[in-house]
């Protein structure tokens, strides 16, 4: 039998119910979508040491992050030259991002940092797996499902 990570599968909005925690820490790519709601969308990341999540604004999307594992600096921002937000977040620390607010976490420690991510509305393919953040950024086929429930689009900032 497979991980948890490896058994966990996008079945959309139906039902679902996994360990997070146990996922979350055995997730190896950057981006892995685990569920797909009409109204939000669960992603589990990691992150490797030195690199980071991305500075970006969502101007539609609220978002929570867990961290899981590793420790990171979190930066927020109205403007990606004014992050006047700073942070150091570890294990068990959550990260609430308003919409439209620029922000990044960066991994400081020596291990991979363990994050899951809670968007509202949705924000990616059901079931995209995008191995590390060069393959997400080149990723042009990532777009939420069309029963999702989206407001006007407004796409993102990214730094």
């Amino acid at each position: 039998m497979g991980s948890t990570a490896d058994r966990i599968k996008d079945i959309g909005p139906q039902p679902q119910s996994f360990d997070i925690e146990g996922a979350t820490k055995e997730n190896a790519n950057y981006r892995s979508v685990a569920w797909s709601g009409r109204y939000l969308q669960v992603t589990l990341m990691s992150i490797p040491a030195g690199g980071d999540i991305g500075l970006e604004a969502h101007p539609e999307t609220d978002q929570f992050l867990r961290l899981e594992a590793g420790i990171g600096r979190v930066q927020m921002g109205a403007a990606k030259d004014q992050l006047t937000f700073e942070k150091e977040v570890s294990n068990g620390w959550c990260v609430l991002v308003p919409a439209g607010t620029w922000h990044n976490i960066t991994n400081i420690g020596a291990a991979p940092m363990q994050v899951y991510t809670i968007y509202a509305p949705d924000h990616h393919t059901p079931g995209k797996v995008q191995a590390t953040a060069a393959a997400a950024k080149a990723d042009k086929d990532d777009e939420p499902a069309a029963w999702s429930v989206q407001p006007k689009h407004t796409p993102d900032k990214h730094g």
